[in-house]
């Protein structure tokens, strides 16, 4: 990976693509059934997910598993407007997936609160690694937006690991909602004993915290994000310890690289918010970072509690980053589902982001509602070799 938007790559590695690996077409919108984006997924063994359709998919307030290893969801090869999936989000329990050009608009779905669906789009458990989401579009998530999750107390290889985060949008987390616990609205976060966690190249706007979070045990690297308008926490670094009072374990710190990030404080930003802040035991090592508060004025790269690290703990092989001061361009061009093709929810983000305005959201209500779609179509003629340069052109075309 020459950069941190040159597509995927960092810790997570990318899901294995041959021309040996089966070519499954969704060719419908479908929640389920066949010819559906489900069934492509439920589908045991090599292979790639390309869609002649582009358009909504309602998944009515149901999750989608990827229980089966080895599948490269490719988005960049649905006509325009793309795919977008609503009411729902998705859960990765298996190991070497990629995830590229999707739309994510999650949302509370109408459902009453403490009803049991707070959707959010994850990895999770034992299984669950080399996996790379890239160029995706996630929002209105009830729990997190994007995380990285699994068992607390099983150990690196007992929950999520060698996960890539690139080149997203990670935005507008419900924050008066429907949440069992009340105010919520997250970025994303890397759960206890999550190893070699790359967040690179994404852009997060109006979550209240976890910009990312790091917990106890993670280590990874954050590299090249531009962080705007978070509450309480922008990068958050630390065990929450009472969660771990069951145990007899004294969990450690995160130990996270964070290089050539920047962020600038919204509307519902505390004033004076560092970058990176930490509740207990955070260390990383700090490198060519901006903090900027609304009129960009400098506020503080890390609160006084973070332990500087003389070296980075954790670097991706031929990850190179960028300087922090171009990479607010460079995200702003790069990030999301389809920059060349935004929809009207990516497309109000990044304005938000160079007018200074937006705030955060209670419900997808607020900003438009779910977004609606006439379904397109395009047949797919799939080469017999080369399949990576293949979906790599469509890649170019939305990017």
């Amino acid at each position: 990976m020459a950069s941190s938007t040159s597509g995927a790559g960092g810790s997570g590695g990318s899901a294995p693509v041959d021309d040996d690996a089966a070519i499954l077409k969704v060719t419908n919108l479908d929640a389920d059934g066949p010819g559906s984006l489900r069934e492509a997924l439920e589908t045991p063994g090599p292979r790639i997910v390309v869609f002649e359709v582009g358009g909504i998919i309602d998944l009515n307030r149901a999750r989608l598993n990827i229980t089966e290893p080895f599948v490269t969801i490719a988005g960049q090869t649905a006509p325009s407007p793309g795919i977008t999936l609503i009411r729902g989000g998705m859960r990765i329990l298996t190991h070497d997936v990629r995830i590229q050009h999707l739309r994510f608009r999650m949302g509370d779905a109408g459902a009453a609160p403490a009803s049991g669906f707070e959707p959010d789009v994850t990895t999770d458990g034992p299984s669950a690694y080399n996996i790379v989401i890239d160029h995706c579009s996630v929002a209105w998530g009830v729990d997190e937006n994007l995380s990285v999750s699994g068992p607390r107390f099983d150990g690196p290889e007992g929950t999520s690991r060698r996960v890539t985060l690139s080149n997203n949008i990670i935005a507008e987390g419900l924050l008066e909602s429907i949440h069992e616990k009340g105010s919520h609205s997250m970025g994303t976060l890397v759960h206890d004993h999550c190893t070699d966690v790359t967040v690179v190249g994404n852009l997060y706007a109006h979550n209240n915290e976890r910009n990312p979070w790091y917990k106890g045990f993670a280590t990874g690297a954050i590299v090249n994000n531009v962080v705007y308008n978070p509450g309480r926490w922008a990068m958050r670094l630390g065990p929450v310890l009472r969660e771990w009072e069951s145990s007899g374990v004294t969990p450690e710190s995160p130990r996270v690289s964070v290089v050539g990030n920047y962020m600038r404080h919204g509307v519902d930003t505390m004033p004076g918010l560092p970058m990176v802040g930490t509740n207990s035991r955070g260390s990383a090592y700090l490198e060519d970072n901006i903090a900027v508060d609304a009129r960009g004025e400098a506020v503080p790269i890390a609160s006084p509690d973070i332990v500087v690290l003389a070296e980075k703990p954790v670097w991706p092989d031929g990850l190179v980053a960028l300087p922090a001061a171009s990479v607010v361009d460079h995200v702003l061009a790069h990030a999301g589902a389809r920059p060349s093709d935004r929809d009207e929810v990516d497309l109000r983000i990044v304005a938000d982001f160079v007018s200074g305005g937006g705030m955060f959201v209670n419900s997808q209500d607020e900003v438009g509602g779910y977004p609606t779609a006439e379904p397109t179509s395009r047949p797919l003629v799939v080469p017999t070799e080369d399949i990576e340069g293949w979906l790599e052109s469509f890649s170019n075309e939305v990017e």
